[in-house]
């Protein structure tokens, strides 16, 4: 049997279509009250919507018969190389090296050379401005099929930003707000040089840390200074060889790298799926390690607070009942949740009203809705203690930079209302808004979107590798910044258009947005959902009629 988890007690935190330019604040924040109707508080309710629609037939079929297409052209391509006839732009080895063992295989980056690169002028493209509700983008151009770029020295004023992670638009430059991260610069200068261990331990980093322990109600947490290597780097001290992991299939590749890293056993459940998940953990206990039988040294369920792909929160609560139930430990990852949800924008611990002594690791990114960089560890005081010696990150990691600290800070005490104002609630409550209004007017026109109705993350299911394409291009067209996502990243059939709501955008913004969606859904025969949404999406949680998968 797993061992137990170290007894604890801690104490809970108390709690139209049209753009005008003039609406636009370049500082990546606009001060005034949206004013988006009924409905304008977080719901408190644990159970809410979720929905996971399933395509017709026909879109599968359509799919599978559109990768057949590329990968056909795509072998052809390849002896057109071969013999000469189309120039090959990838690198190659020597001709007096072919007698060696092959640095590559030609076969592993077929997807890469002649799929992935006749659509890449999608991703990268180059932001010259604040990456808040608008942008602005420096227009390239390729004349090799998107081998190489070139720059026109145009530039695409007045984006909207529709993919950054910008939840509560802290990603500002506002003099006002920003003053105390100007006085901390300064002060501090820009850079540490140094870790944590040795002179790199600066007062403002240990009040980040109390403030983070106070915000999330436990014992005590430790900040590093990339959010990626937060997880990465902390996993293999946590376990290894004689434990075993219980990841969700969809988790972030950063937990998948540190649970590889660790050495112990990873063993995947379904996405939310709490019978998976018990069923693992039944056999886990009573068949313990393979071949010797003997007992896991730990077990640790991985997920995330909300799935960033999908859309979709944790199932917290029952979680919790069945990590108590078989003696497990837990690890929450509060990326995208922290700041985003809550009524108080503490994450999914508040959202479902649990103890955050339950979870036994809260780990968060300070990369989102608080417009910094870096990410935290939280949890009793003997977790932390051990993880300043044993952890990577801890011991060879250079420290957060002054002024990105006192950034986190800020937006932290502005949640928390420490600054005396109440604009870190009305940010929460704005993106709240924003989520709720966006989600029931896609739905409305049509479209398969995934996810919880409280998640500010909206992917819209476009399937078809040709109209992920085209999607892009026609939005940027239309000076909207999309994100678009396909295979591998996502299955194969299930490629899509991934939507993160900000408390900056404006209801103008979003109205244009979904305006301009409505004619490229119809252009490109986009709305693929079967289902009937009520014109009055607030009726829906009063009445219940309306069902998810």
């Amino acid at each position: 049997m797993a061992r137990t988890a170290a007894n604890g007690h801690l104490k809970p935190h108390l709690n139209q279509n049209g753009l005008k330019r003039e609406d636009i604040k370049r500082n990546g924040y606009h001060n005034k009250r949206e004013k988006n109707g009924p409905g304008t508080c977080v719901a408190s309710r644990q159970h809410k919507q979720e929905s996971f629609e399933q395509a017709p037939m026909y879109v599968a079929v359509m799919t599978y018969l559109g990768f057949g297409i590329v990968t056909l052209f795509g072998y052809f391509r390849d002896f057109l190389r071969a013999v000469g006839i189309e120039k090959c732009h990838l690198a190659q080895e020597r001709e007096e090296q072919k007698d060696f063992v092959p640095l590559y295989q030609d076969f592993e980056n077929f997807y890469t050379r002649n799929l992935y690169m006749r659509v890449r002028d999608n991703w990268n493209r180059p932001i010259c401005s604040l990456p808040g509700p608008v942008f602005d983008v420096m227009e390239r151009v390729s004349d090799d099929y998107n081998w190489t770029f070139r720059f026109t020295g145009k530039t695409l004023h007045n984006v909207i930003n529709m993919g950054s992670y910008n939840y509560l638009g802290f990603a500002e430059n506002n003099t006002d707000f920003m003053k105390t991260v100007a006085e901390k610069t300064s002060q501090y200068g820009v850079g540490v040089c140094s870790t944590r261990q040795e002179i790199g331990n600066l007062d403002i980093h240990e009040e980040l840390e109390q403030l983070v322990s106070t915000f999330l109600g436990v014992e005590s947490s430790m900040t590093f200074g990339m959010g990626f290597a937060t997880n990465s780097m902390n996993i293999p001290a946590l376990v290894g060889k004689g434990c075993l992991i219980l990841s969700d299939e969809v988790n972030h590749t950063s937990l998948i790298l540190g649970a590889r890293l660790s050495g112990a056993t990873i063993r995947v459940f379904k996405h939310n799926n709490m019978h998976s998940l018990e069923k693992l953990l039944r056999e886990a206990v009573c068949s313990g390690q393979p071949r010797t039988h003997r007992p896991w040294k730990k077990i640790l369920i991985m997920v995330e607070g909300i799935y960033s792909m999908e859309g979709s929160l944790v199932r917290l609560p029952e979680i919790i009942a069945l990590k108590k139930k078989y003696k497990a430990y837990l690890f929450v990852d509060e990326a995208h949740s922290i700041g985003a949800v809550g009524p108080t924008g503490r994450g999914v611990t508040e959202l479902f009203n649990v103890n955050p002594a339950d979870v036994d690791v809260m780990m968060g990114t300070f990369t989102k809705s608080f417009g910094a960089a870096g990410g935290y560890i939280a949890g009793k005081k003997e977790l932390v203690d051990y993880l300043r010696c044993q952890s990577h990150s801890a011991v060879y990691a250079t420290s957060l930079s002054p002024p990105v600290t006192e950034q986190i800070i800020r937006a932290m005490k502005c949640i928390m209302g420490n600054n005396g104002s109440t604009e870190g609630i009305r940010r929460i409550r704005q993106l709240a808004e924003n989520t709720k209004y966006f989600r029931a007017r896609l739905k409305e026109m049509g479209f398969i979107i995934y996810g919880h109705e409280d998640s500010p993350v909206v992917p819209i299911l476009l399937y078809m590798p040709g109209k992920v394409v085209a999607f892009a291009r026609e939005m940027l067209e239309r000076k909207i910044g999309v994100v678009v996502v396909g295979f591998p990243a996502t299955p194969i059939t299930e490629a899509r258009a991934r939507f993160c709501l900000s408390a900056a955008h404006t209801r103008e913004m979003l109205n244009q947005v979904l305006h301009h969606m409505n004619e490229v859904g119809d252009l490109f025969c986009l709305k693929f959902s079967r289902r009937k949404h009520s014109s009055r999406p607030d009726l829906q949680d009063e009445t219940g009629l309306e069902l998810s998968s």
